[in-house]
């Protein structure tokens, strides 16, 4: 059952991650025809031959390929808030590290309820993973398991409970991860689609159309500048979230050692 539930989940939010993409791109368009295409923004009002009188006007001589990197430097902003608040609320409502400290210092003080009532205040993915392996805790205490078979036992709980809490972290980070190419690889196509208008430029009988040739000059360097602004905000922002998500599992990890050391001691203090 649980299976079921999770791929049903897979499939739903794929799909809203798939529409968010699709709306990213959509806006990116209207952004670039109707906001930096307007006839305000070049001379004569015409956007296909006037001269950019701002820099609206001069993103618009992108050419086709600007709307496609509006909607990836979207992507990545949008993915980005989603992320912050997932990871957020995975790590509770109050600070992780105090409450780490809170429940470190009542398991070595062998005050395994109120570590738990603890974990209930804080809530998010971490404290219940930490619940279930002080629940298990309890349990193997009752049944008199020797150290190592207590160890593996809550190590065990800690795996399972973070398979189910832990893995809704990752989610939408391939994304962002794939932005950090997409955005400098749409970015040199653009560069090349420019270059392309420039040499043709060049090549035209006679003199060379000088507003051709910077027309394409400008579209690859926009294109160039937006695909690199793309890749630099996604990388930040992938390097960012991975690190809160390392120091979410490390967290929990420290928090099973904790549990089973003190288990250990407890079964030595039986053997004096």
């Amino acid at each position: 059952m649980a299976n079921v539930k999770k791929e049903g989940g897979s499939k739903v939010g794929g799909m809203i991650s798939g529409i968010i993409i699709v709306a990213c791109v959509f806006v990116g368009y209207l952004v670039w025809s109707q906001l930096m295409g307007a006839s305000s923004n070049f001379e004569g009002g015409d956007s296909e031959k006037g001269h950019p009188l701002n820099t609206l006007g001069m993103v618009y001589k992108g050419g086709f390929i600007v709307p496609v990197l509006l909607g990836m430097l979207l992507m990545v902003v949008v993915f980005s808030f989603e992320r912050f608040a997932v990871i957020s609320k995975a790590a509770g409502k109050g600070n992780l590290d105090t409450f780490m400290k809170s429940v470190q210092n009542s398991v070595k003080e062998g005050k395994i309820e109120d570590a738990i009532a603890t974990c209930d205040k804080q809530q998010g993915s971490v404290a219940n993973t930490i619940k279930s392996a002080l629940v298990k805790y309890q349990d193997v205490k009752k049944e008199g398991f020797n150290s190592e078979d207590a160890a593996e036992t809550i190590h065990k709980e800690i795996e399972e409970a973070t398979s189910l809490e832990m893995p809704m972290l990752e989610k939408n980070m391939t994304i962002i991860s794939s932005l950090v190419s997409l955005g400098t690889l749409g970015g040199l196509l653009g560069t090349v689609s420019g270059m392309i208008k420039a040499f043709g430029a060049l090549a035209s009988a006679g003199t060379p159309d000088q507003a051709a040739l910077a027309t394409g000059i400008s579209e690859a360097l926009i294109n160039t500048a937006t695909g690199i602004s793309t890749s630099v905000l996604a990388i930040i922002a992938y390097n960012f979230f991975t690190s809160k998500i390392d120091d979410l599992t490390y967290s929990i990890d420290e928090a099973g050692t904790t549990i089973v050391n003190t288990y250990r001691k407890f079964r030595g203090s039986l053997k004096q």
